[in-house]
């Protein structure tokens, strides 16, 4: 099943239950911004798709974008005086993007379709607890590391295993290519695995460097403007 969405290329990785707050002031936003409030874009929804090489992207050059991103779902919008908003979102369901359309609208509007989640074999499903415990080892061996005080919790313990490497992902600084490898990923087990390896990476260079490394696509790029 394919719908359409408005779209925000963003110099980021939304993942699905990620609190995504934005500050909008470029026109065409704006005006996305206002459809969302007042149901013009059913279901307050958007989608966000990183991009490839550094902060913004013009629909002249949609290659420049990746594959799969993900909705945004507004919770609340900020009007500010001089007509900016401040938006607080929260990422939602997965998407394959199709096609980018540039002249239905202010803002480009995509074509998606959603990217569920692989059907695990029995023997599979049965190892998801041991991989989630692992999982959840390496992001605490990172935030021993990574942080002198911790002000956030782990995720739940009641956490869907499906969901559980977006959220162990969620307080780390990651690089925005491992960020996208785990949004791309249609296992759950092998999104467990990922995320266990990235973290277990992490921590060794913060231990090692105290410092956190920049993947090199960010560097040397302006902010983007929203």
């Amino acid at each position: 099943m394919t719908t359409t969405l408005p779209l925000f290329p963003l110099g980021t990785v939304l993942m699905p239950g990620a609190s995504l707050p934005l500050h909008v002031f470029e026109p065409r936003y704006r005006q996305m911004t206002v459809d969302l409030v007042t149901g013009a874009v059913p279901e307050r929804t958007f989608g966000v798709v990183s991009i490839k090489q550094g902060w913004e992207v013009g629909a002249e050059n949609v290659e420049a974008l990746c594959d799969v991103g993900c909705t945004a779902v507004l919770q609340e919008a900020r009007r500010l005086p001089d007509g900016r908003y401040d938006l607080t979102t929260v990422g939602g369901r997965r998407f394959r993007l199709l096609d980018v359309d540039e002249d239905s609208a202010p803002y480009l509007v995509a074509t998606v379709r959603w990217l569920p989640d692989t059907e695990a074999p029995p023997e599979v499903e049965a190892v998801l607890p041991l991989l989630a415990e692992s999982a959840r080892a390496a992001h605490g061996r990172y935030r021993e590391v990574a942080f002198e005080s911790v002000t956030r919790r782990p995720p739940a313990a009641d956490t869907a295993l499906a969901d559980l490497a977006y959220a162990l992902a969620g307080d780390c600084l990651l690089t925005l290519e491992d960020r996208q490898r785990l949004l791309e990923e249609t296992s759950p087990a092998r999104r467990l695995r990922l995320v266990r390896k990235v973290l277990h990476r992490e921590a060794g260079i913060l231990d090692a460097l105290s410092a956190v490394p920049a993947p090199l696509s960010e560097l040397g790029h302006l902010p983007h403007h929203n």
